[in-house]
């Protein structure tokens, strides 16, 4: 599983929290809140159009082979892509975090990003336990990647609205 991308500038983040409960603040807060969320949702449909556009190579069909009903209910990688979420605190340990949710994906799929992400998917054939298939993707892809190019503007959102929030408080 790829793991979650969270922006913690602790100090910061816990002494404007602070400020803001002895403010007795609610609009403040809301108001960061939604204003965090919005610096962390260019970095999830960023991950969510990765997951979409990521090309999977298959070995091919093999002569004589046919094939089946798909194992999933979903399309494939819609399914990957609403996995993506979005989670802001603003209590004890705020902060904002972008993460993949393996309880949004169906059972036999739970493990599939982290596949990706390695560069190799392995399978059953249209959920033939005794037939397997490889498909290969970019390794080091769609998560690090676009991680990696995605937090810094997420950081200096942040940032900025911590300091919209201090100028409120004082």
């Amino acid at each position: 599983m790829p793991s979650s991308v969270r922006i913690l500038g602790t100090g910061q983040l816990l002494e404007l929290s602070r400020r803001m409960r002895t403010a007795g603040g609610p609009r403040i807060r809301q108001n960061m809140s939604r204003r965090i969320r919005r610096a962390a949702e260019p970095l999830h449909k960023d991950l969510q159009r990765a997951i979409r556009n990521q090309p999977l190579v298959s070995e091919g069909r093999k002569a004589g082979k046919r094939g089946g009903p798909s194992p999933t209910t979903r399309p494939f990688r819609a399914m990957l892509a609403g996995g993506v979420r979005i989670s802001v605190r603003t209590g004890a340990n705020p902060g904002a975090r972008v993460w993949m949710d393996s309880t949004r994906l169906e059972p036999g799929a739970r493990g599939v990003p982290k596949q990706i992400e390695d560069g190799r998917l392995r399978h059953p054939v249209f959920g033939n336990k005794r037939r397997w298939a490889n498909q290969w993707a970019r390794p080091a892809g769609w998560w690090s990647r676009t991680v990696q190019a995605g937090t810094p503007r997420m950081q200096r959102e942040v940032e900025r609205v911590l300091g919209d929030v201090r100028r409120d408080l004082q």
